[in-house]
């Protein structure tokens, strides 16, 4: 017998129920997994309130985790039975047990345990498309992060500051500044005591910054463009406090010829060469020490709905896991 957190209708955090399910056997081209973490993201939530509409109901929320395959399907040739995996974007993973995709797997090296694993693939993988490939960061880079305190916060802030980039955080209180600092933050602006757009002005010695990393949404929009140097880049990654208002493009011309993107991690890893290329470097700036990760909660997977009810009052930092 095998459990799974399975959402009916769309709302609150009480809308995950702690279900029994049936898994079966892996088709072609699948592999079944025993999970052993799962990663907790605010994607979750959006897929929960139906921000985010799933494909039919119910369906099991979660897009990250950790765990180890128990079989697999015809077809699959580079995974067998007690191989050590990871994952990041396929639906599903709030469960003990699930089916996947096999090309849509990572081999986990033996240096990184599961809880860690679990609480980077989503987060981590996001760190380095942001960083590495939608805007190349390096030491001549300032830039701002907005939720830096955030699971992808801390990461992208260590790995940016790593690559010699001039790291601005916002955050929502002092000791989350206190943990942005200790993560890769030269300047940390708490948002609930200080306008952040004079404070990057005056960071920057208001030549505004090369590009905003922006997950917040509608409370951070249109300061974010306004933090931006002429021809800088906002990259808007997320929707915390709601979505963006709609805008006229020509706005972006009046702040300065900026450059706009929404990017999601699914596009960044859509075939198969891709993701493991983004997932070994994710791995190998982990191995090296430049980024360190730290579980700073973690929840019984049946305690889904307390997980997320802490997420969104903004009660956690780093990263969360929720065991099976």
């Amino acid at each position: 017998m095998t459990h799974a957190i399975r959402v009916h209708d769309y709302g609150g955090p009480d809308v995950l129920k702690w279900e029994v399910v049936e898994v079966g056997e892996p088709g072609p081209g699948e592999v079944r997994i025993r999970q052993t973490a799962i990663g907790l993201n605010f994607i979750d939530v959006y897929m929960r309130t139906g921000l985010y509409p799933q494909d039919a109901l119910p369906f099991v929320p979660g897009s990250e985790a950790a765990g180890v395959v128990t079989a697999v399907g015809e077809g699959v040739r580079d995974l067998k039975a007690g191989r050590r995996v990871a994952y990041a974007g396929p639906v599903g993973a709030y469960a003990q047990e699930r089916l996947i995709a096999a090309d849509r797997v990572v081999k986990l090296p033996d240096a990184i345990d599961d809880e860690t694993a679990a609480a980077i693939m989503l987060k981590g993988m996001t760190a380095q498309y942001l960083l590495r490939q939608t805007y190349k960061v390096g030491p001549k880079t300032t830039l701002l992060f907005h939720a830096a305190a955030g699971g992808v916060g801390l990461i992208a802030c260590q790995w940016a500051a790593a690559l010699g980039a001039t790291v601005i955080g916002t955050v929502g209180s002092a000791g989350k500044a206190l943990i942005a600092r200790a993560h890769g933050c030269t300047h940390v602006i708490n948002y609930k005591e200080e306008d952040f757009v004079p404070m990057v002005k005056a960071y920057t010695k208001d030549k505004g910054v090369d590009v905003v990393y922006d997950s917040v949404g509608k409370d951070t929009f249109p300061g974010s463009l306004d933090c931006l140097k002429p021809r800088g880049m906002w990259v808007s990654f997320g929707q915390s406090s709601g979505p963006v208002p709609e805008f006229k493009i020509t706005l972006l011309s009046q702040k300065g010829s900026l450059f706009a993107t929404r990017p999601s991690l699914n596009h960044y890893t859509a075939n198969r060469k891709d993701l493991v290329a983004t997932a070994n470097d994710l791995f190998d700036v982990l191995k090296s020490g430049a980024v360190k990760i730290a579980v700073d909660q973690s929840y019984a997977l049946a305690e889904a709905a307390r997980a997320h009810a802490d997420l969104e009052a903004r009660l956690t930092t780093g990263s969360t896991v929720l065991r099976p």
